[in-house]
């Protein structure tokens, strides 16, 4: 269906509750369809879901297609009453298991160094964006907050030829 109407790529947000919900079930999807099958990747979904996110960029070589910059805030107490598959109200963050926050507000830099570092050794040169949903955070704060933290983790130029190379 795709190739017949020129599409080359459909790209998965993997979120539990959908029928792509993590690496596995988005190449079982790629491996049915093909290669027009990829991953908007969103790193928020899966660190609440308990997911390295630096494992699964690897896993995904050749597979990302997009990548969001959002972040996720796991509450352990929280977490340990009601578990990762919280429905409660995004607003009331005191309860939730988890909430999404603006990028560096629920994961330490070095995390998202890693996964910039990973995105680079897959070879993904493609947008990193930054989505806003904390809701603990204006949109403009949110996303100068995001811009400064994305600007330290993104690596924006490839190595020169090395003399191992």
């Amino acid at each position: 269906f795709c190739q017949e109407h020129h599409v080359s790529k459909i790209a998965f947000e993997m979120h539990p509750g959908l029928a792509v919900y993590n690496v596995a079930t988005l190449l079982r999807l790629r491996k049915a369809v093909g290669d027009c099958i990829g991953a908007n990747f969103d790193p928020s979904h899966l660190i609440w879901q308990g997911t390295n996110p630096v494992e699964a960029i690897k896993a995904l070589q050749g597979a990302m297609f997009h990548f969001h910059a959002k972040d996720t805030k796991v509450d352990a107490a929280n977490t340990s009453i009601n578990g990762v598959l919280d429905t409660g109200h995004y607003g009331n963050v005191l309860a939730r298991s988890w909430v999404f926050r603006t990028v560096g507000y629920g994961s330490d830099e070095k995390l998202w160094k890693d996964m910039m570092s990973a995105l680079a050794a897959i070879g993904y040169d493609g947008a990193v964006s930054i989505e806003h949903e904390d809701s603990l955070m204006s949109v403009t704060e949110g996303l100068e907050k995001a811009i400064r933290f994305m600007q330290n983790v993104m690596i924006t130029e490839g190595p020169c030829e090395m003399w191992w190379a």
